[in-house]
């Protein structure tokens, strides 16, 4: 199929009116407008429509019971027609929500409303284009349906280990059915890799190299009787059953592993016709595509070359904050970046090598998230306990992965919170950048912030923004400096601004990569040489922004907009001015697009003025 067949075709499937652009739906005038006191009724069943097509996200925030415990057994449609049914919910819901008569309404509700419009909204334009895959309401949109860090191969096995319950038998069988669905996700997705590469959309060689790595891991894992597939039902076996573990075996080896057989044939031919180019202006429409994917992941409508000079500008600003520690402690020969490399390479603030340096690791992880919680109540009015765990990421997941990365656990309580840190070799880390990571991922990032998108109703629960959960666990790093976790130890300050800037470098080299038609070794070479980065961490780093486009400038545009409102608090409050206030007003208003999360600001000033 001819690529302006498929984009005609699909547009057709995903509006159902003929080709007709999403955009006229805004104003449907035959919609009836909703009375305000069944908005949250409203609100309510718009989630639960979502869950039906992602219904791994329902057992995730554990709401898969009751009325809905047969979500739990089911996995979303991967399909080029399970992706049309998802658009045409989305545009039904996204029709009812704006047609809600919004006078009268409470702030909060209103916040709601807004949240779900621009999320939706966000994700039609997404749908709308002709390949990739588009995360609604979350983080990973990508342009490649299977790759070095996204797809089914990679996410259900940490799934189904870490999130599935097994408590029952009736738990047994839901994860029986999960399984036995598996082959039939991996199959929807082979069908959108084989059509996007019948229009020439084919990954860069670098990354299908990690891709079939990674998913060769997964295929050896499968064929083997004690799997990670199979192991949580052995492991649970007290639990729900011992007959659960030779049904799963029976799976995981058959039409698991064909399917994955599958899946890595096809990477095998998307290899064979691969290029080198990083960026997505080589690829089909891809100046589209990823002026979408930025869009999408900052909330905002900065260009490009906006986004990159913006990088730029910060960048210098922050090294010039780091020139002066670097002096103190006696580095004073070179840049900026070379000094960070000498640092990098200094012994004394390295790990051990090998499983001892992975517990020295662990060990420091844990007394620095113990640290940090005690800090809380110096920065909020309202506290939470989240539930969370600090775990190594999957072997399979780490040649791909990034350095960590962490989320809220379900709205129960009853699955934790986690940060999943890379651990493929200890050189990833230092001592004096591990403990910014720390607040960045866990306590006050991305766990904390969770435990209070968990408290809102179940709709602002699924929805996340890039820009507002990235930007906040930046701030959440800002705040750790502030609370004073490197008094008295500079070259901890000196890892968390480089962090700062290592953001500042990411607008910089994911706009570099896309828009400017770099290199993939021009991308590396920029954070190594400027910011002194680690040559292991970057690597990955750089591979990530090519299989995730737009999402890395999402962490220091949202950081600028809340330290931004924060002054702009400041300068309207004078004396009234309270950061428990301030951060209470953003992390209470939910996780939002930015200029909503601007509205609970304005709304926090009025307050204080009284």
């Amino acid at each position: 199929m001819t690529a302006s067949a498929f984009d005609l075709t699909r547009r057709q499937a995903l509006t159902g009116l003929g080709g007709v652009s999403i955009l006229a739906l805004g104003g449907c005038a035959t919609i009836p407008r909703a009375p305000a006191r069944d908005v949250a009724a409203l609100l309510d069943d718009v989630a639960y429509n979502l869950l039906a097509h992602e219904p791994e996200r329902a057992t995730s925030l554990g709401v898969d019971t009751g009325a809905h415990a047969a979500l739990r057994g089911r996995l979303e449609d991967r399909s080029a027609r399970g992706q049309a049914a998802y658009a045409r919910t989305l545009r039904s819901d996204l029709a009812r929500v704006r047609a809600v008569d919004r006078a009268g309404l409470d702030a909060d509700t209103v916040t709601s409303l807004e949240v779900v419009e621009s999320a939706y909204a966000s994700a039609l334009d997404g749908f709308a284009l002709p390949y990739g895959d588009v995360a609604v309401g979350s983080w990973r949109n990508a342009p490649y349906v299977v790759i070095q860090n996204v797809g089914t191969y990679l996410d259900m096995p940490r799934f189904l280990d870490a999130t599935q319950p097994l408590q029952n038998a009736a738990d047994g069988e839901a994860y029986i059915a999960r399984l036995a669905a598996l082959p039939a996700a991996l199959d929807g997705e082979l069908e959108r890799m084989r059509s996007a590469r019948g229009m020439g959309v084919v990954p860069p060689a670098f990354l299908l190299d990690k891709a079939i790595a990674a998913m060769e891991t997964t295929l050896a894992d499968a064929s083997k009787s004690d799997g990670s597939l199979v192991a949580p039902l052995t492991r649970e076996a007290a639990r729900i059953g011992a007959g659960f573990a030779p049904r799963g075996q029976a799976l995981a080896t058959g039409p698991v592993r064909a399917a994955l057989e599958r899946q890595l044939a096809e990477l095998g031919l998307e290899r064979a016709g691969a290029r080198t180019e990083a960026g997505m202006w080589a690829q089909p429409r891809g100046d589209e595509w990823y002026a979408w994917a930025l869009r999408a992941s900052t909330t905002t409508n900065l260009t490009p070359d906006e986004v990159h000079r913006r990088g730029l500008d910060e960048l210098a600003e922050l090294h010039a904050r780091m020139d002066p520690i670097l002096r103190k402690i006696g580095y004073t020969s070179g840049s900026v970046g070379e000094r960070m490399q000498a640092l990098g390479a200094d012994p004394r603030y390295k790990f051990a090598e090998g499983d001892a340096g992975r517990k020295e690791i662990m060990d420091f992880l844990h007394e620095r998230v113990a640290w940090i919680k005690a800090q809380m109540p110096r920065a909020f009015g309202t506290l939470v306990d989240p539930n969370m765990e600090i775990r190594r990421l999957p072997p399979a997941e780490e040649p791909g992965g990034p350095g960590a990365y962490g989320g809220a656990g379900s709205k129960d309580g009853k699955i934790p919170g986690r940060m999943w840190i890379n651990l493929r070799t200890t050189d990833l880390h230092r001592k004096y950048d591990l403990a910014d990571l720390a607040y960045h991922e866990t306590i006050p990032g991305h766990v904390w912030e969770g435990e209070f998108s968990n408290r809102l109703p179940l709709i602002r629960s699924i929805l996340a923004f890039n820009a507002f959960s990235e930007g906040w666990a930046l701030y959440a790093q800002q705040l750790a400096d502030e609370l004073g976790a490197y008094d008295g130890f500079e070259v901890g300050r000196l890892g968390y601004l480089q962090s700062l800037a290592f953001r500042a470098c990411r607008l910089v080299v994911d706009t570099g990569l896309h828009h400017k038609r770099w290199t993939r070794e021009q991308g590396r070479a920029f954070f190594v040489e400027r910011n002194g980065s680690k040559p292991e961490e970057v690597a990955s780093e750089v591979d990530r922004y090519c299989s995730w486009p737009g999402q890395a400038c999402g962490y220091k545009i949202g950081h600028g907009e809340i330290v931004r409102q924060r002054g702009r608090a400041q300068a309207a409050l004078g004396a009234r001015y309270d950061l428990k206030g301030f951060d209470d007003a953003v992390i209470l208003g939910g996780n939002a697009p930015l200029d909503v999360m601007a509205r609970n600001v304005d709304r926090y000033i009025a307050r204080a003025r009284g």
